[in-house]
């Protein structure tokens, strides 16, 4: 990837007007956030242009309201506890033609705008739109990694009218995964975890030339043991993915990288019943696989010892259940143990890893955890994303 335009004298934004795009699709339970990691991440930043004297416009999307209604999905709960975690006033606005004369009018130094996605014209990347929004401030900072897959108004187009920069968040996130990839310290092992093979199959193509381990865990493992000739039970699985898992069979020999997949697992009748561990060739019809085992949580902790670099995404277990999540935890707790001892490079991110990390309470033991879901798989997928493109260096 080119290097992306970014602010390295803030003396030059010094008493400006700064559109801030950033990520606050933040859960919201009973009218109040339940998760504030996300607007945590921007307190250092969002205190960083304070210092400068910047008026700063906080804009985010919640949720899909015009697919599912407005009700429910505006920003005012976030910027209640944005107000807390910044320990700052923040003049919440509309978006409309008067917004920009209360911003320019203000004496608030924080202004949070509501919920883009309320116009149609943010996701289908109007012109128009993005021209308004660019018009409330003098510089554009995307903060906001997680929705820049999306080529839409406040991400894409906004920067055809404004001077526009990456933020930190995201120099640090493509810092971040380009240590997986041209910057990594070999052995490299990936763990993939998660339910769909059929939504990881790129990750897992792309990812095979540059790692020396690739260890599949969680459901999408079930698929690898009815390919080989094991009994699942009542295991959840996809159907018609031999192809793909051929393929990576193939890839993983092409290309020198040890598959490693489970031994042995937790299986058990119920959702809500404790698990028994079993080979995997002991597993009964009426069982459902819902975890990783004791001896492949160990083969796995004696490969993590042994590497430089890991990448995980994806729980190896139905992790929600505390009965069903002593693999996913085992793998949190080696990677944070290596990362402290050996010097383990630890990236972690995308659908449900942070949370099971966060469970384990070693999010602050691994090198870096994205909070981002599609972005950060469509990255290591190789593809391009729109929202970065239109920031490089031409």
């Amino acid at each position: 990837m080119s290097q992306l335009r970014s602010i390295n004298d803030f003396t030059k934004i010094k008493d400006k007007k700064i559109f801030l795009r950033v990520d606050f699709n933040v859960p919201i339970s009973g009218g109040r956030v339940s998760d504030t990691t996300k607007i945590e991440k921007l307190e250092t930043n969002i205190n960083h242009l304070l210092k400068n004297n910047c008026k700063i416009i906080l804009a985010s999307h919640l949720g899909r309201p015009q697919k599912n209604g407005k009700t429910g999905l505006s920003l005012l709960p976030v910027k209640h506890m944005a107000e807390k975690i910044f320990n700052q006033q923040i003049e919440f606005l509309e978006i409309n033609h008067l917004t920009k004369q209360k911003i320019d009018e203000g004496e608030k130094k924080l202004f949070m705008l509501e919920n883009l996605r309320f116009d149609p014209g943010e996701e289908t990347n109007s012109q128009d739109y993005a021209n308004l929004l660019s018009s409330f401030a003098e510089i554009y900072i995307n903060e906001a990694f997680s929705c820049s897959h999306r080529a839409h108004a406040s991400i894409h187009s906004i920067t055809k009218f404004i001077d526009s920069y990456a933020g930190s968040t995201i120099i640090d996130e493509v810092n971040a995964l380009e240590k997986v990839f041209s910057k990594s310290k070999k052995p490299v092992a990936c763990l993939v975890g998660g339910s769909k093979i059929s939504s990881k199959i790129d990750l897992i193509t792309n990812l095979m030339p540059k790692m020396d381990f690739m260890i599949i865990g969680g459901a999408m493992a079930n698929n690898f043991f009815k390919n080989d000739g094991y009994n699942i039970g009542k295991s959840l699985f996809e159907k018609n993915v031999e192809n793909t898992i051929k393929q990576i069979y193939e890839e993983a020999d092409k290309h020198n990288c040890k598959l490693i997949l489970p031994t042995d697992v937790v299986c058990s009748k119920k959702f809500d019943q404790p698990g028994v561990n079993k080979r995997i060739n002991e597993v009964n019809d009426d069982d459902i696989i819902l975890d990783i085992g004791i001896d492949s949580t160990n083969k796995i902790d004696q490969t993590l010892k042994v590497s430089k670099t890991v990448l995980w995404n994806g729980p190896f277990g139905l992790f929600e259940y505390d009965n069903f999540a002593n693999g996913t935890n085992d793998i949190s707790h080696s990677i944070a143990k290596y990362s402290k001892k050996n010097g383990l490079i630890s990236i972690a991110g995308g659908g449900d890893t942070f949370a099971a990390i966060k469970k384990s309470n070693q999010q602050h033991n691994f090198t870096y955890i994205s909070t981002a879901g599609g972005a950060f798989l469509e990255w290591l997928e190789g593809k391009m994303l729109p929202g970065l493109k239109v920031l490089e260096n031409n």
